[in-house]
């Protein structure tokens, strides 16, 4: 069984729930990027910051939380970060939790 404590604090803000939703289909959400794919690289966490209207530093904190709880992976790309969903860990913490209901 999966450990499901930090998957499940990260899953408690609105935030970090809408940038895993929006993350699910990067190129409907956010414009094109001119370093990295958003399919295959993930999201800059500038597009992030600028889509939720937060800090730099504010969307670091909620990027670290996801991937502290294995729900996204962080490429870097010269000086920036970029995210996209772990949708295998993802499916897996699904399946675990409904094992546990």
């Amino acid at each position: 069984m999966l450990d499901m404590i930090d998957p499940l604090k990260a899953l408690a803000n609105d935030k970090r729930l809408l940038i895993l939703e929006w993350l699910k289909e990067p190129k409907r959400h956010f414009p094109p990027q001119v370093d990295g794919d958003l399919e295959r690289d993930g999201v800059c966490s500038i597009y992030i910051a600028d889509k939720l209207g937060l800090s730099a530093p504010t969307v670091s904190a909620h990027m670290k939380e996801l991937s502290r709880a294995g729900l996204v992976r962080a490429t870097r790309i010269k000086q920036w970060t970029f995210f996209r969903r772990d949708e295998d860990r993802i499916a897996a913490l699904k399946q675990d939790f409904a094992n546990r209901l």
